[in-house]
């Protein structure tokens, strides 16, 4: 070996040996739960040049900053937001508690006068979408975590170009990932209509753009700051339930009519000025209905500070009396929230987590497994979905008290991912959702401890390996 080889050897050595090092420290400073920080720590130590790399990729949030200007009307007020008494002397004690943390935790008003409207599958929902863009004067705001560029997204694309082109202000904005679930690309078809879109954080070399693990899965249409919608439901022929397609997904989306939808339009609009750098807009104030709902949006991401959807989900679990009902696809909650559910459940009330039985995500699926038993040992009713695949995500609290949304309930929702999900305080809603929760019990089979418990020795070595590296799924 001459001189030069052996001097690079010993850079490359001394460099590896000062990077896994450097790394593990960057996690153990600014990770928010010790579980994720350690794991990025071994991973960094133990492979002290891939592990550095991997973390630099996947770990590393590089939004926080940059999206804090965006949010500073958002932060946490220095006395507890408004009361249920300022809202409305009609609202009942038992919203009290809960109105009084999410007061506090979204510094955001409580909404009055938003009807609400439940879609099942895109046979409902997309027609609906599709008639409201349509309908739409002033306008047109969508972001969506996934667009495709099959025949209901193209239908999307016809609706969304036509009302560009009668004048309407249309903006699309499409996670840079997400768009990748399809090709051509909806991006580029909408660009050649002239339509006005933008991709959020997507994956380049030039300039280099390694954010990959933060994105944006909120779902939001809002049409003339009236009408607007949300839920889990992306944009895509897998929502057809009524067709022969092999991979279909059952799934829920709400429209919600009145001055909410301000809120969730502001929210777009703090997204879009993030991505494209343009002003922000003002948003604008949507009319109330005499009969509506009291609403309010609830947003959660890598650059806030606080797990505002988890302190919400914790305060409706402590204050449930009666039942619970959570509807998810991706269930590896954070230890306060499977504490939460216990205790819940030791005081007397039914937690009841309805789950797929074929999970899109097989490596969730049996990360998932393995934390059920500590839930059913405590209480928890769990039960298996038959398929198609269910991506219905659904909260509902002593059929009065519901959120509905984005957010799954794993560490990509809850740590990772930018999510939206609406309270919704109003018992007819609730029970409507309480009911849907029902009928999908009915067709389910409840998971038992015995189930558990006879998995062969190496399926519960991989749910196990599965669950340790859950930080990173």
């Amino acid at each position: 070996m001459d001189a030069a080889t052996a001097w690079i050897v010993a850079a490359a050595s001394l460099l590896a040996a000062l990077i896994g090092p450097g790394a593990a420290g960057h996690a153990m400073l600014t990770k928010r739960e010790p579980q994720v920080a350690a794991s990025w720590m071994a991973v960094c130590l133990l492979f002290p040049v891939a592990g550095p790399l991997f973390y630099y990729l996947f770990g590393i949030n590089r939004v926080r900053t940059r999206a804090r200007k965006l949010v500073e009307q958002e932060r946490i007020p220095p006395s507890p937001g408004p009361s249920a008494e300022t809202h409305s002397p009609s609202i009942g004690p038992e919203y009290a508690e809960q109105i009084r943390i999410s007061d506090a935790v979204t510094g955001r008003p409580l909404e009055y006068g938003n009807r609400i409207q439940v879609l099942h599958n895109g046979e409902q929902a997309f027609p609906t979408m599709l008639e409201a863009i349509d309908r739409a004067q002033e306008t047109v705001y969508l972001s969506t975590y996934i667009f495709e560029s099959n025949s209901s997204g193209r239908q999307f694309v016809r609706a969304l170009t036509a009302a560009y082109r009668r004048g309407v202000d249309v903006r699309v904005l499409i996670d840079g990932i997400g768009e990748l679930y399809s090709w051509p690309r909806v991006s580029k078809l909408l660009q050649r209509n002239g339509v006005p879109v933008a991709r959020f954080l997507p994956p380049r070399l030039i300039p280099p753009q390694v954010s990959i693990n933060l994105r944006n899965h909120r779902k939001i249409l809002v049409v003339d700051g009236q009408t607007s919608f949300t839920g889990g439901m992306n944009l895509g022929d897998r929502h057809l339930m009524q067709t022969d397609r092999e991979h279909r997904v059952a799934d829920v989306h709400f429209l919600i009519d009145g001055p909410v939808a301000a809120q969730m339009e502001e929210v777009f609009l703090e997204d879009w000025a993030f991505t494209t750098g343009e002003p922000q807009s003002h948003s604008s104030r949507g009319r109330p209905h005499a009969d509506g709902a009291l609403c309010r949006i609830l947003t959660d991401g890598p650059n806030e500070d606080l797990d505002r959807l988890v302190m919400t989900l914790i305060g409706a679990l402590s204050a449930a009396r009666d039942e619970v009902w959570m509807v998810t696809p991706y269930f590896l909650p954070m230890r306060s929230l499977m504490t939460a559910m216990e205790a819940a459940a030791l005081r007397g009330v039914r937690v009841n987590v309805l789950l797929p039985e074929e999970n899109n995500l097989r490596f969730v699926h049996w990360a998932t497994r393995h934390m059920l038993g500590e839930l059913i040992h405590w209480g928890v009713d769990i039960y298996y979905q038959p398929p198609p695949f269910a991506h219905t995500k659904l909260f509902v609290v002593d059929r009065r008290y519901a959120q509905v949304g984005s957010a799954n309930l794993d560490p990509r929702s809850l740590r990772l991912n930018f999510e939206l999900n609406a309270e919704i305080y109003d018992p007819s809603i609730a029970r409507e959702m309480a009911a849907d929760c029902e009928r999908i019990r009915a067709r389910s089979r409840p998971v038992t401890a015995e189930e558990l418990a006879e998995r062969a020795p190496a399926e519960r070595l991989r749910d196990a390996a599965f669950w340790l590296a859950s930080p990173y799924l």
